[in-house]
């Protein structure tokens, strides 16, 4: 019997290593989406709505031209070159709002947990994140996906991933991401 213990527990952790791997499929999500991620100053009621009115603001004037790109790159290009118009635009509206705080605005590689939706679920992982940071950024954060446009009023109800990638983020999976966010988790 103690022989057969660690042959066992060895195929059963390999079974769960390799089912936390992510897939072809699942990498091509991480890499075909852009989410925005925005930071409030603090947890205060009033810091916690001027995150809300800044989101929007961001929306109304970067979002809906994103849901014209046809795909990932071109939602980066844009992104990117516009950064330092961004953050000016987030400064200026936080002045209007009444409010001091500067922003901080980057592109860059995120860690997200899994995610689920009404009709979808996103995979934990690393995605690419426009970011901004009011003031001290010690607030609860609000982020969406911006890239396929599912933030926007100009999305459609379903979101531009492939068909594959579209059945791989159905509700069916929400398992297996699970056990690779608890592994990405203690390895990070």
């Amino acid at each position: 019997m103690k022989k057969l213990i660690t042959p066992v527990m060895m195929i059963l952790i390999a079974t769960l290593f390799i089912a936390a791997i992510p897939t072809e499929a699942e990498c091509a999500i991480y890499d075909d989406t852009v989410r925005l991620h925005i930071l409030a100053n603090s947890d205060s009621e009033e810091d916690q709505a001027l995150k809300l009115k800044l989101r929007d603001e961001i929306l109304k004037a970067f979002g809906k031209e994103l849901s014209l790109f046809e795909s990932v790159s071109e939602a980066e290009e844009n992104l990117t070159g516009k950064i330092e118009e961004i953050r000016e635009f987030s400064d200026k509206k936080i002045k209007e709002l009444g409010y001091n705080y500067k922003t901080e605005v980057t592109f860059r590689e995120e860690w997200y947990d899994t995610r689920v939706y009404e009709n979808f679920t996103l995979p934990c992982g690393y995605y690419t994140s426009l970011r901004i940071v009011i003031g001290d950024g010690d607030g609860k954060n609000w982020w969406c996906v911006m890239f396929p446009p599912l933030c926007l009023d100009a999305a459609v109800s379903s979101p531009q991933y492939t068909n594959e990638e579209e059945t791989l983020i159905s509700q069916k999976y929400i398992v297996k991401f699970k056990i690779l966010e608890l592994i990405s988790e203690i390895t990070k």
